[in-house]
């Protein structure tokens, strides 16, 4: 009988680019880090950020860079940048950022609920 054990990684986002912490973390949320890992099987482990507010974004994607979310109304897309975004939570960003790379299939919103990010 196989029995799934899930870990729990804490990394620190001090001083890291969110889009390349953001590909390590969906891969230990996805498991593929674990020789059992199966696609259909959701066995990836627990992740833990810290210091998400300390994380360094480059270029001029705080001021560029526009998030799009429609409202299933007519003429409702709605946009944010990402500057109104990291003011109102720095981890909603990366939670973001996470949230897109993952599979769009029924083990996503499992997935991310094993997303823990701190500032």
């Amino acid at each position: 009988m196989n029995v799934m054990s899930r870990e729990i990684h804490t990394l620190d986002a001090e001083g890291k680019a969110p889009g390349r912490l953001a590909t390590e973390i969906a891969r230990l949320l996805i498991g593929k880090h674990k020789s059992t890992y199966t696609p259909h099987i959701d066995d990836g482990d627990h992740v833990q950020v810290l210091n998400a507010s300390k994380m360094v974004v480059t270029g001029k994607k705080m001021d560029q860079k526009v998030y799009y979310h429609h409202t299933e109304y007519a003429q409702g897309l709605r946009e944010k940048k990402m500057s109104k975004v990291w003011n109102e939570d720095p981890g909603e960003v990366l939670r973001r950022a996470v949230s897109r790379m993952l599979p769009k299939n029924k083990h996503r919103n499992e997935r991310l609920k094993r997303l823990v990010v701190t500032n």
